[in-house]
């Protein structure tokens, strides 16, 4: 996503113990798609916000696992924004928990990093609007 120009540059660092092997060293866009793919797991997700940019990539037949979040790396730590349609007739800040939950123990076991923040940004609501044939009741 372009919001995260200042961050494409920056790399996080691994403290791994002093065993002479080197570094160790994670873009922020992996942690993009982590969280994105840990995000869209939790059941009463529908879809994540994306770019103009990603839905035409998606549209190509590339999957774009980041889209709907940003990650800031701070002072203080890793800031995770998500953006996401929630189904309808679901518990919002039941998701919302689930949601924040999910991306915390993935980063935990993928990367051994902890979330300072995971904010999560309902940006729509999904509805079921699909029309099948039964529903349909023809006039005699």
């Amino acid at each position: 996503m372009a919001e995260n120009s200042q961050a494409a540059n920056q790399v996080l660092e691994m403290s791994n113990g002093d065993n002479g092997l080197g570094r160790i060293e994670i873009a922020p866009e992996v942690i993009e798609v982590i969280a994105g793919i840990a995000a869209s797991e939790v059941d009463g997700v529908e879809k994540m916000r994306g770019s103009f940019a990603s839905g035409v990539v998606e549209r190509l037949g590339k999957k774009n696992h980041g889209k709907g979040v940003r990650v800031d790396l701070t002072e203080e730590g890793i800031k995770v924004d998500v953006y996401c349609v929630i189904a309808f007739g679901v518990s919002i800040p039941s998701v919302a928990q689930k949601i924040q939950d999910s991306i915390r123990q993935a980063l935990l076991n993928m990367t051994a990093l902890e979330a300072e923040e995971v904010n999560i940004h309902v940006v729509g609501i999904q509805f079921d609007t699909k029309n099948t044939e039964s529903d349909f009741v023809p006039e005699v």
